[in-house]
């Protein structure tokens, strides 16, 4: 049984006309009457009952009928699905983030794109913004989310937005009101994120810092700004992390005073490759940029 026979019973069922069905098929009449012949011979069962008057099918054909139209349905969903993949919108799709970026803006991403590409797999890394460069350019990631600057010939750079600094303390370890008393904080232990992990920003709250008159005591470090806050949270010192943190933390224990006088601020970016122009990049970045007006 060949598909050719399925496409001719089925010709010949809807309009129950020898002649008529094969019209629609472009093709004389006996060859599509040996096909039908084939295919009873195959099934050894009659599909329709065939006189000079009129054609009609058989309960066995009435019901080999249905279940051709559903196999016909499932062959287009099948075809669209395939389609699908050649077109890009299957498969995997990387996404990189830096940690201080907060995790329900990148469920949001990922229930949007689901929402519209069901077929992909996405999966998420936490990466410092080097190693999210480096994995963009060689492939191994589809987009990231990094705090600049990037000099990439490969990259393209959307800015998302601009992210100032807070002061984050334990209320109970550290007195502080104001950002006036911030000078006051010279001999406090300090937690800072790794300067091999993250250079430019490890350079960034070092100027923080000689803005407001001495250089920080760091004794602890971390790659990763959760784990900031929380040795902040345990009083193991005091940091200075993006006010993007600080507006979503809610701990009580926890203290963040916004840096208002300094003006120095980070841009943080979407990156993706300069030759990508998938529609799930596309997507992506144009939801990030959607969201970050409405905020």
């Amino acid at each position: 049984m060949e598909l050719r026979h399925l496409k001719y019973f089925m010709a010949v069922a809807e309009e129950l006309n020898f002649t008529k069905a094969s019209e629609k098929l472009f093709i004389s009449q006996p060859p599509l009457s040996r096909q039908i012949a084939e295919l009873e011979d195959e099934l050894q069962a009659k599909l329709f009952i065939r006189n000079n008057k009129k054609v009609e099918l058989t309960e066995a054909g009435k019901y080999f009928e249905k279940e051709v139209i559903e196999l016909f349905q499932n062959l287009e969903r099948i075809s669209i699905k395939t389609k699908k993949i050649a077109e890009n919108v299957s498969g995997e799709f990387r996404i990189a983030y830096i940690s201080s970026i907060y995790s329900s803006i990148i469920s949001d991403l990922i229930k949007h794109l689901k929402s519209q590409f069901p077929y992909v797999n996405f999966k998420l890394f936490e990466i410092s913004t080097t190693k999210q460069i480096d994995a963009l350019e060689q492939g191994k990631i589809e987009m990231g989310i990094i705090r600049s600057p990037i000099q990439s010939p490969k990259i393209k750079s959307h800015l998302w937005f601009k992210d100032g600094f807070s002061l984050v303390y334990n209320k109970k370890s550290v007195q502080i009101k104001s950002e006036n008393e911030i000078a006051n904080l010279k001999d406090e232990t300090f937690v800072f994120f790794n300067k091999d992990y993250a250079p430019h920003y490890h350079e960034v709250l070092l100027e923080l810092c000689a803005f407001y008159g001495f250089t920080p005591q760091i004794i602890h470090e971390a790659n990763n700004i959760n784990s900031i806050v929380q040795l902040v949270k345990n009083g193991l010192g005091i940091s200075i992390v993006p006010s993007n943190v600080a507006k979503n933390n809610q701990d009580p224990e926890i203290g963040f005073i916004e840096l208002k006088k300094v003006n120095l601020k980070t841009d943080v970016s979407i990156i993706t490759s300069k030759e990508d122009e998938s529609e799930i990049t596309k997507s992506a970045v144009d939801f990030l940029l959607m969201k970050n007006n409405s905020r």
